[in-house]
């Protein structure tokens, strides 16, 4: 929980510079308690395995949240019942006159494809759009990613000579970032996706931040100023048995593919994998709930002044951060 103290006391300067959330008197008067509202987007086959891993994730603070769920109505998906969907998903008509604190956009197994190509792409863009201006923060993952930074930033894709499949050691590029508080010097994500980002693009659009990279797996965490849109190209909330289900499928599938690096002891698929990832996995989601979307959002979420306000003050204490 945040420290409350006198806005004008000396020690308030030093904490922020720590990355230590300073509640201010003015705003512990002002705050009420109320559950978060998290909208997740979910756009992979797997809905059931999906939603349970980022309800897992999201679900590991002490704050109590509520989770809605959307799917596109521009595409029936074929993995699941529809009972399902009918019962526990809504659709963006549904949803678009509400606010929230937070929004989860997840991957989807469509990289073969260029984004227009993508039955749902319009629907998608419209729903991105419209992210800007009724949620705080929101967390794009994997393809989620690849798409929100196409479609926000113009940030195309590369080709990558093979599959980028295990678990893999990152590092932290900025360590004045929120998100990456409490990590440790190396951690593990796990990947799986045969693109990459254009790098010289991302390093030459002045709104991105680089939080996060791997030596191997390349860019792996960009953020705007503030947290509102992060972009992650891994998958920290993957079940231990998640890339195993992959490899399995694609081998008796007679899909070419080669065994998950750094997963199996010894690389031999008959042995049980070691997660590596887990407690820097729910690390990652306990700082974006608590520092972004918990410490930072406004109550109010439809008075938009107030969020451009945060933006303009956020940005003026990473500065001085960073100094």
């Amino acid at each position: 929980m945040p420290i409350k103290i006198p806005e004008q006391l000396p020690a308030t300067k030093t904490l922020v510079d720590e990355n230590i959330f300073v509640m201010t008197e003015t705003r512990a008067t002002s705050q009420d308690i109320r559950p978060l509202h998290i909208l997740l987007l979910n756009l992979m086959p797997t809905k059931i395995e999906t939603e349970t891993q980022l309800a897992r994730v999201l679900g590991n603070t002490p704050l109590q949240i509520e989770l809605d769920l959307l799917q596109t109505s521009s595409y029936e998906p074929s993995h699941i019942s529809s009972s399902h969907m009918q019962a526990f998903y809504k659709t963006f008509d549904q949803i678009k006159d509400k606010y929230y604190d937070g929004f989860v956009i997840t991957g989807a197994p469509l990289e073969h494809l260029d984004y227009e190509e993508v039955d749902y792409w319009n629907e998608l863009c419209k729903i991105m759009d419209w992210s800007l201006t009724h949620v705080f923060s929101t967390l794009h993952i994997c393809w989620g990613a690849f798409a929100g930074l196409y479609y926000h930033y113009g940030i195309g894709n590369v080709k990558l000579p093979e599959k980028l499949f295990g678990v893999f050691e990152h590092h932290v590029d900025r360590p004045s970032s929120i998100l990456f508080r409490g990590f440790d010097d190396v951690f593990m994500v796990p990947h799986s996706r045969g693109i990459g980002l254009r790098e010289d693009q991302v390093l030459a659009c002045d709104k991105l931040k680089v939080l996060a990279s791997s030596d191997k797996a390349g860019l792996y965490c960009l953020s705007t100023e503030g947290g509102r849109q992060i972009f992650v190209t891994g998958h920290s909330e993957y079940d231990p048995r998640t890339l195993e289900k992959e490899y399995r499928r694609d081998v008796n599938a007679g899909v070419p593919i080669h065994v998950p690096d750094n997963y199996y002891p010894g690389d031999d698929p008959s042995k049980d994998p070691v997660v590596r990832w887990r407690s820097s996995g729910n690390l990652f989601f306990a700082n974006w709930i608590n520092y972004i979307v918990y410490q930072t959002t406004p109550y109010d979420l439809d008075q938009l002044q107030i969020v451009k306000e945060f933006i303009k003050n956020k940005s003026a204490q990473d500065h001085t951060a960073e100094k």
